[in-house]
C-alpha cells in the first residue's frame, strides 16, 4: 500500500514515466524533452564556468552547481506540477501570489531587509540563499496578465484599473531596486501579450510611449545604466575599465573560433572574465564549444521558440494562447537578450541566461514557465487530464 502510494506521488513529478503521457500531443512531449536538454546543456557550462572559482573561494569545485541544482530540484517540482494541473487550476492562486510577490519587491527596499549587490537591492536574505521576487514574479505575471487582457473586453473599468495599477506596480517596484532590464523585459511582455490579445492600439502606444520615458528618466538618473550604452558603442574607451567586461567577453568568443577549446579549457574564465557564472556565461560556452557550439544552442532556442508559438497559433482558447506568448517571451526572449549582450550586439542588461545562469530563483523561474508552456500544449491538444488517484 505505501508502495502504490509512493509510485503515484512519483507519477505526478515524473510525468515522463506515466503512460499516459504518450497521448500528449507531440509538441507537448517535444517541448518536455527540449527544457531537459536544454537544462543538461545549461548545468554542464556553468559547471565549467564555476569550476575554477569555487575551487579558489570555497576549496569546492561543485559549489555552484550543487547549490544550483538545489533550485532545479525545487524548479522540476513545480515545473511537473505545471504540467500535471489543469490552467483554470492554477489560475486561481495567481492574484494571491502576485500580491505577496509585490509586497516582498517593496519590503526589499526597507533598510536592513533587501540585500545589495553591485549597487542593486533585488534580494532578501534567507539564510545561505537569497530570495529575488522580482525573478520568481514572471510566470505569475504571464499569468494573470493573460488571464485580464483575455476579458478585457468583458471587465468593469474599476477591475482594468485595479491591476493595471498592481502591473505598474510590479514594473515600479522592480525599477527602484534599480533593475530596469529586469523591468524592460517584463514590461515588453505584458505588452506583447496585450498585443496577442487584441487590445485597442491607441491603449497599447499609450502605454509604450509611457514605458519609454519612464525608461529614459531612469537612465537619466543612474550613472551605472547610462554607461552600459557609452561603452557598449565603444568598449575600448576604457578598456581596463568600464568597457573591460564585454571586452573579455568578446576575446572569449573570439578564442572559441569553429570548434572552440574543449569543455572545461576556456582560458577567459581564470579570473580575465567577470561575472562568468550569470550575465556572460554564454561568452565561457562559445569559447569552449566554437562556433559550431553557438549554432546547434541557437537552433535549439529556435526550435523550442517555433514550437512554443505554434502552440499558441493552434490554442482555440484565448487565455492559454496568451499564457503561451507569455511564457516564449521569458524564456526565449530573454536568451537572446541574454547571448546579444555576451556578443556585444546589445547593452549589458543583467539578464540571466534561463537555465544557464546561475540562480536559484532564476532556475526555478525558467521551469515554472516551461511547465506552463507544456501545460498549455496539452491542453491545446485536448489531452485527457490525468488525476493522480490515491488509495487511503
Amino acid at each position: 500500500m505505501i508502495n502504490d502510494k509512493v509510485w503515484q506521488y512519483w507519477r505526478l513529478l515524473q510525468p515522463i514515466l506515466d503512460i499516459q503521457s504518450s497521448k500528449w500531443s507531440w509538441e507537448a512531449r517535444l517541448l518536455y524533452w527540449l527544457t531537459g536538454v536544454w537544462l543538461f546543456i545549461g548545468l554542464v557550462t556553468l559547471l565549467s564556468a564555476s569550476y575554477p572559482e569555487g575551487v579558489i573561494e570555497h576549496n569546492n569545485g561543485y559549489y555552484t552547481l550543487i547549490r544550483q541544482l538545489l533550485g532545479v530540484l525545487i524548479g522540476f517540482i513545480g515545473f511537473s506540477i505545471a504540467v500535471s494541473q489543469p490552467l483554470r487550476q492554477t489560475f486561481k492562486f495567481c492574484p494571491w501570489i502576485i500580491l505577496l510577490l509585490l509586497g516582498l519587491i517593496f519590503l526589499i527596499a526597507i533598510p536592513g531587509i533587501g540585500t545589495e549587490v553591485y549597487g542593486a537591492k533585488r534580494w532578501i536574505a534567507l539564510g545561505p540563499f537569497s530570495l529575488q521576487p522580482s525573478e520568481l514574479i514572471k510566470p505569475f505575471l504571464v499569468m494573470q496578465s493573460a488571464y485580464i487582457f483575455a476579458k478585457w473586453k468583458k471587465l468593469t473599468w474599476k477591475v482594468r484599473g485595479i491591476w493595471l495599477g498592481i502591473f505598474g506596480l510590479v514594473l515600479v517596484g522592480i525599477l527602484i531596486q534599480p533593475d530596469l532590464s529586469t523591468t524592460a523585459l517584463c514590461g515588453m511582455s505584458l505588452w506583447l501579450i496585450a498585443v496577442a490579445a487584441e487590445l485597442p492600439w491607441s491603449q497599447l502606444l499609450s502605454v509604450s510611449f509611457g514605458g519609454l520615458g519612464l525608461a529614459i528618466l531612469s537612465i537619466s538618473q543612474n550613472e551605472y545604466q547610462r554607461d552600459r550604452i557609452t561603452f557598449f558603442l565603444d568598449p575600448w574607451q576604457e578598456y581596463q575599465a568600464k568597457g573591460y567586461q564585454l571586452i573579455q567577453s568578446l576575446l572569449a568568443i573570439a578564442s572559441g573560433g569553429w570548434s572552440g577549446s574543449g569543455l572545461g579549457l576556456s582560458q577567459q574564465k581564470l579570473s580575465y572574465l567577470p561575472i562568468r557564472t550569470t550575465d556572460f556565461i554564454f561568452a565561457v560556452y562559445a569559447e569552449e564549444f566554437g562556433f559550431i557550439g553557438c549554432m546547434l544552442l541557437l537552433l535549439l532556442i529556435m526550435i523550442y521558440g517555433t514550437i512554443a508559438l505554434r502552440v499558441a497559433l493552434k490554442s482555440v482558447n484565448r487565455i492559454p494562447r496568451l499564457v503561451a506568448v507569455g511564457a516564449m517571451v521569458f524564456l526565449v526572449g530573454q536568451s537572446l537578450i541574454n547571448i546579444g549582450v555576451a556578443t556585444g550586439s546589445l547593452p549589458t542588461t543583467g539578464l540571466p541566461f534561463p537555465f544557464f545562469s546561475y540562480g536559484i530563483n532564476s532556475v526555478i523561474a525558467s521551469f515554472l514557465l516551461a511547465g506552463l508552456l507544456v501545460r498549455v500544449a496539452r491542453e491545446t491538444s485536448q489531452a485527457p487530464v490525468v488525476k493522480m488517484n490515491v488509495h487511503t
